[in-house]
């Protein structure tokens, strides 16, 4: 029996010869899971096949574990079946849906919320931390009405305005959160309280929304619904604009920078670091020890120390350091297989536990800092901020002293490396503007969207997903839009796919359409090089506010609500419930949201019919379904359309 088993096993496992090129794009990726497969590595690729075939019930969402007396799964062939407790298929789906979001929501309201903390304690002198980007703190506390902040010294008004933002997070009594009130447009204000969504406080929504979606407690779909765009809207100003706020007031608002994408940047001479995660408050301290400890690390014969990033702290550290990427979610793993990675250190968020048991076929450490994302077999070192350099030090020199344990008969390392420009920001974006238009600044971008040279923008986001091609859908589509010359503005995962696929390269922009080319070659040279990418990085998973940013800049400037703008939104490799949640905060504001693989929606014709086509009604905005690149760019393009017809745009 078990030889048979075996031998199935074998037949379902068997490689097609062009097997690796048919799951991901990534050349670097697809050579090193030809040496995991030979080496007998299991990674997500393998771990995804073996799920197949997935729970139809689950992947429809009609399936209930909310209580004891299930668990309960309804087919739909029958409409009147119901769960024990009476909840039909669009309650179960709503309250899944609803569920995906608060966690997703919950993810950066605690990043946000950390970054704030650490902050606070940086300007009160009781971590080794210091403010960098003063100018930002101003502009913050100027658009919070702060009293007598222009007679505050730097300390004074960092401490202030931590203190609105923690109680941004905390409060209980109605009023509009004061980030919200910052970030937000006044009629997108007026539209959510009118529809009862307007959050009182990020950490009061998420608590509301898991009551909301207790048993026996709502069971109105639509109403369901109300609540997970009250947690989007939570998460964008409560969990994403404090989070890119706080970390530029610390580290530094971004500006662009050339840097190395691909898993060609480990280094086989050198004590090769990764740091995997999300929050940078760790990250930033690793470099800073990495380059104290250079002289150092070459005692063990070693070049040096170099730090890579991966996923969304490789964006933090590269948009700010010019620190290269290897790779985003889906190359993590393969980052250990080429033997020559001699730590991974990470944080929180998007950190697969396998990576351990990839790290037990190699010499890797892996090592957890975080108290709530610890992994069995790896070994954690508790990050105090308190006492940061000295763990910082400690953990590069764990790094150090492991080298020595490499195997160089196992190393490999792809040569594939692409350079890209990186970094940008709201802010980096209208400098370059004000040395076209000093007095206007964002009068030659408008000009230029109505004259059709930029015919529209769209922000490619979010995850990669092993049930998706790895990188196509991110880097097609993206290819699509810019050859008709529609901006790109890309961050996390998908924005690492783009960089590694030379569509953010300094030559990057002759993949664009004619007019975009010209447009991209002027604020090039305003920038000081021969062009600006077609993809524009705007960094990681929380920046997504810069986003909103601008478009609330754009809309104020045009008079015009944000879903009147030429604009849409795609997460075409979504996985995580932050990319849910990302993607309701962007339906929120107006902007239609293309998602793939479909979200748990499926078994519930109402839920399909809300979130695909009767949400724009009341927001503006609405999900949009599609697995093929070709297609989302063909609909991306029709909405545009649509939106500059409105307008009375050619």
């Amino acid at each position: 029996m078990k030889e048979k088993i075996s031998k199935l096993s074998e037949i379902l496992h068997k490689k097609s010869p062009r097997y690796w090129e048919e799951r991901s794009v990534d050349r670097a990726n697809i050579q090193m899971l030809e040496k995991a497969e030979r080496e007998d590595i299991r990674t997500v690729f393998k771990r995804s096949d073996d799920q197949h075939p997935h729970c139809v019930f689950c992947e429809n969402g009609v399936s209930c574990r909310n209580c004891m007396m299930g668990p309960c799964r309804l087919s739909g062939k029958d409409p009147k079946m119901t769960g024990v407790c009476g909840a039909s298929a669009h309650t179960m789906v709503a309250r899944g849906f609803l569920r995906n979001v608060l966690g997703g929501a919950s993810a950066h309201i605690d990043h946000a919320r950390h970054a704030a903390l650490i902050l606070l304690d940086a300007a009160e002198g009781k971590v080794p931390y210091k403010i960098k980007d003063e100018a930002k703190l101003r502009s913050i506390a100027g658009k919070l009405a702060i009293d007598d902040a222009g007679k505050m010294n730097i300390k004074e008004l960092a401490i202030r305005v931590c203190n609105i933002a923690l109680d941004d997070l905390g409060k209980q009594k109605a009023g509009v959160m004061s980030w919200l009130k910052m970030h937000a447009t006044k009629e997108r204000i007026e539209t959510w309280e009118r529809l009862g969504v307007l959050p009182v406080g990020a950490d009061m929504t998420i608590t509301e929304g898991m009551h909301r979606s207790h048993m026996g407690v709502d069971a109105d779909p639509v109403n369901i619904s109300l609540g997970t765009i009250k947690a989007g809207i939570a998460d964008g100003f409560g969990g994403m604009h404090m989070a890119t706020d706080m970390q530029d007031v610390l580290f530094g608002t971004p500006s662009p920078k050339v840097i190395e994408a691909s898993l060609g940047v480990i280094d086989k001479d050198s004590i090769n670091i990764a740091v995997h995660g999300h929050v940078p408050i760790l990250s930033e301290k690793i470099v800073e020890a990495a380059d104290s400890l250079q002289d150092e690390s070459r005692k063990t014969g070693a070049k040096g120390i170099n730090v890579v990033g991966i996923c969304c702290t490789g964006n933090e550290l590269l948009m700010r350091q010019g620190v290269p990427i290897a790779g985003n979610e889906l190359n993590s793993e393969l980052a250990i297989v080429t033997g020559a990675l001699d730590a991974m250190v990470v944080d929180v968020q998007c950190i697969y536990p396998a990576v351990v048991k990839v790290a037990e076929s190699y010499h890797t450490k892996i090592i957890t800092t975080s108290p709530i994302a610890k992994i069995p077999g790896a070994e954690h070192i508790e990050f105090i901020e308190s006492r940061a350099d000295e763990i910082a030090k400690k953990i590069v020199r764990i790094a150090m002293e492991n080298y020595k344990n490499r195997d160089n008969s196992r190393v490999e390392i792809p040569d594939v490396k692409e350079k890209a420009i990186v970094g940008f920001s709201v802010e980096s974006i209208i400098d370059v503007l004000k040395k076209i238009n000093s007095e206007d600044p964002l009068k030659p971008l408008i000009d230029n969207i109505a004259n059709g040279n930029i015919k529209g923008v769209v922000a490619i986001v979010g995850c990669n997903n092993p049930k998706v091609k790895h990188d196509f859908m991110h880097v097609k589509i993206a290819e699509e839009l810019v050859k008709r010359n529609i901006l790109v503005i890309a961050t996390g995962c998908a924005a690492i796919a783009h960089a590694k696929a030379g569509l953010m390269s300094p030559q990057g922009y002759k993949k664009a359409g004619s007019k975009l080319q010209e447009v991209l070659k002027v604020l090039g040279k305003a920038a000081g090089m021969e062009a600006l990418p077609p993809v524009l990085h705007f960094g990681s998973c929380v920046d997504n506010s810069r986003i909103g940013v601008l478009l609330k800049a754009l809309a104020e400037k045009l008079n015009v609500p944000i879903h009147d703008l030429p604009v849409a939104a795609s997460a075409p490799e979504a996985t995580t419930e932050k990319a849910l949640s990302i993607g309701t905060w962007a339906v929120s504001l107006g902007v239609t949201t293309h998602v793939n693989p479909v979200p748990r929606i499926t078994g519930s014709s109402i839920m399909i019919k809300l979130l695909t086509e009767d949400i724009e009604g009341l927001l503006g905005g609405r999900i949009m379904i599609g697995d093929d690149p070709i297609n989302v760019a063909n609909m991306l393009e029709k909405h545009i359309e649509a939106k500059r017809k409105k307008l009375g745009l050619a």
